[in-house]
Parts: C-alpha cells; sequence; structure tokens
C-alpha cells in the first residue's frame, strides 16, 4: 500500500534465497562455508584501529560532523590518489567522502540525473547498481560483458539512437575479476566526452591486485566528465565502516555534495580519523592483504579447473568468475550445491543476464577450505545435465 514505485521498481536479490538454502544446510547438519559474499574476512592495519580507538576517548568526535571536518580526509584521499596514481585532485572541490561507495553511487545517480535518462550499465555488473539506477527512475541499457572481449564492454556497438546520461564501468571487475588498462580508460573517457556522457567508475578493488600488475585509475584520463568511486572496504578491510571517497570532477561532485547535505552528515568522525591514516599508510601495507587474497586464488584455480570448469586466473579482487560445463539455471545450481554440500556460492544469473553459465567464488576463506569447498562440488549435479539423463 506504501510502497512508491521507486521501492517497487528495486529488483528482488536472489541471495536471500541462497541465504534460505544456508538455512537449510545448517538445519540438516552441514557445516557451511560461505563464499557467496565479497566481503573481506581480515582486520584492518593495528594503527588504523588504534586511531579509531584514540577518537572514541575523545568526546569531540561525538558530534555531527560538518563539511569542514571532512578535510583531512579529503586531503588524504588527494595524497594517495596524487601517489598512487599521479591524478592531481583538488581536496576542496574535487573529492567527496561517503559513507560507503555504495551510498556514494545511489547519491551521485540521483545528483547528475532526472527521472526516465538514460544509464549505460555492463552486464553481469554489482546486483546493487540496478537498484540504485531503481531508484534513481533511470533507463538501463546494458553492455554485454563477453570473455573472448575480455570481458570489456565494445562502446562503439552502442547505437548512436541511445542517448545516456551516465556510463558506469567497474574494473577490476565484480563478478567477472576482470581487468582494463589505463588506454581501455582513454578510450571510454574520450567516448564518453564526445557523446556528453558522465564517465562514473566504481574502483573498491583498486590495491587488491596479484603478482606485477597495479590497476589503473579512470582519473588518468582527466577529471573533466569522470567521477572515480573509490571504498576502503576492500582495499583495507574496513567493510562494517562503511567509509569511502568520490573523486574527480568538480560539478559533478558539487551535485553530490548537494544532494547528500540534504541526507546525511558525514561518517562518524572517529572512522574518519581511522580512514585518514589508512590512506596515508606506505603501499606495502595494503600489499599484505593483496597476497594473502593471492594465494588464495593459487589455491582454488586449479581446484576448479580440475572439476572441467573455465575458470581465468584473475589478476585482481576477490574473486574467481568460472563457467560450469553445460549450465543454463545457475540459481537452481547454486541451491543445489548450498543443501547439499554446505558450500554457498554466487549463481551468475544474480549478476545479469549474461551471467547466466557462471558461478562466482569470493576468495574469503583460507587456501585450504577453499580446496576442499571445490573438491565437494564434484558430486553435485548440473541442473540442465541431470534432466538430460
Amino acid at each position: 500500500m506504501w510502497a512508491s514505485k521507486r521501492a517497487t521498481g528495486v529488483p528482488g536479490s536472489v541471495f536471500s534465497l541462497m541465504d534460505q538454502a544456508m538455512g537449510r544446510a545448517r538445519t540438516a547438519g552441514k557445516q557451511v562455508i560461505d563464499l557467496s559474499i565479497g566481503s573481506s574476512d581480515l582486520h584492518p592495519p593495528e594503527i588504523v584501529l588504534e586511531a579509531l580507538r584514540e577518537a572514541t576517548r575523545d568526546p569531540a568526535t561525538y558530534r555531527y560532523p560538518m563539511v569542514s571536518d571532512t578535510r583531512p580526509l579529503r586531503v588524504a584521499a588527494s595524497a594517495y590518489l596524487s601517489r598512487r596514481f599521479g591524478v592531481d585532485a583538488n581536496p576542496d572541490g574535487e573529492v567527496v567522502p561517503l559513507i560507503g561507495a555504495q551510498e556514494g553511487l545511489a547519491h551521485l545517480l540521483l545528483a547528475v540525473t532526472d527521472p526516465g535518462d538514460t544509464l549505460l550499465l555492463p552486464d553481469p555488473c554489482y546486483p546493487p547498481y540496478l537498484g540504485a539506477a531503481a531508484v534513481a527512475g533511470l533507463n538501463v541499457v546494458t553492455l554485454p560483458l563477453h570473455a573472448d572481449q575480455d570481458f570489456l564492454p565494445d562502446l562503439d556497438a552502442v547505437p548512436q539512437s541511445v542517448r545516456p546520461r551516465v556510463l558506469l564501468l567497474n574494473y577490476p571487475n565484480n563478478p567477472t575479476s576482470a581487468v582494463a588498462d589505463s588506454a581501455f580508460f582513454e578510450r571510454a573517457a574520450q567516448w564518453c566526452r564526445e557523446r556528453g556522457v558522465l564517465l562514473v567508475h566504481d574502483n573498491p578493488y583498486a590495491e587488491l591486485t596479484f603478482g606485477g600488475y597495479l590497476a589503473p585509475s579512470a582519473l588518468q584520463a582527466g577529471l573533466d566528465g569522470v567521477v572515480e568511486l573509490h571504498s576502503l572496504s576492500k582495499t583495507h578491510h574496513m567493510g562494517g565502516f562503511r567509509v569511502g571517497f568520490a573523486a574527480g570532477d568538480a560539478g559533478a561532485l558539487g551535485a553530490l555534495a548537494r544532494v547528500k547535505g540534504a541526507v546525511d552528515f558525514h561518517p562518524y568522525l572517529g572512522i574518519q580519523r581511522a580512514a585518514t591514516v589508512a590512506l596515508g599508510l606506505p603501499d606495502a601495507v595494503g600489499r599484505v592483504g593483496a597476497a594473502t587474497f593471492e594465494a588464495r586464488r593459487d589455491a582454488l584455480v586449479p581446484a576448479l579447473r580440475d572439476l572441467g570448469w573455465a575458470v581465468t586466473r584473475p589478476q585482481a579482487s576477490m574473486f574467481a568468475w568460472a563457467r560450469v560445463p553445460g549450465l543454463n539455471d545457475s540459481v537452481a545450481f547454486a541451491l543445489r550445491v548450498a543443501e547439499q554440500t554446505g558450500v554457498a556460492i554466487s549463481p551468475g544469473r544474480a549478476f545479469g543476464a549474461q551471467g547466466e553459465g557462471f558461478v562466482r567464488f569470493a576468495l574469503v576463506q583460507p587456501p585450504e577450505v577453499l580446496t576442499a569447498a571445490a573438491q565437494a562440488l564434484a558430486d553435485v549435479a548440473v541442473p540442465h545435465l541431470a534432466s538430460a539423463t
């Protein structure tokens, strides 16, 4: 009765079905291994936690944070972008703190679009993108991501008749773990500028990279017409802190700040202090967490390949994206896996139509647990193959 069109337009989530399947597995006495959610199981650096502890002892941190209070965090974010990517973003006008990148994206779309505008969105994609688009009342046009194109969109295939307001990209990518180079972002930014489109890049996995690979920033293509979202949830294992920042085009960020000013008071000052410390840490500190996820990748990918599944060895992110031979109902398969083995994985269909036939693993368990989880899948029948026998 009271639900608005915006609320009813938000897509339902198959992850509630997965949660129910895990509950049935627990009831049946199975030990559940949850590899469905990409939430880091590592803890923040101790120096970051100590900054938060000290802040809680300061009574001045308990008031509402004002815009001026966010300047140390904005300066730290600007310094991080300069050190890491060679990007010069003015902390006064080109950086806005966020209560997590997911909040930031939802408010950014409200700030830079009007209902009925078109959003270009990759398929598959992180499901909350669709929810944010629904709340903003946007028309979504999908860009298919294919394995034979390294899960990069073909912008030249977008018809001239499509007039988008925003193009949303995400590399290193969730769910595919694909990466993009600086040249790709140069082309994407140029394509957007020629069409008058705002390029928004969600970049939460910037520091979860493996080997010698370092992820670029879309802002290296210039700040004009580009906004990039950063989160400390993955890079610094601060998911529950809900803190991040947006950087880029001053006009878009001014609109974002105006919208946010109507609905929130910024993160708690103690969390801002902790995030400021985190962003100033040497790059080597972040590499410790990345090495942990790299070791997990090196355990899981061979185990999945032993099953005959097609898995690209990720260069970044905390995910493995696996194509299961013969699979045409990834939701039914993921539910069956959870109920029969206790291993919870994400069905590819949850990320869009192009995700069908795939499943996603989050690298949030030690290597030996990931290997055991993969081995447990060997005897689970693929729905389409089972129906044919």
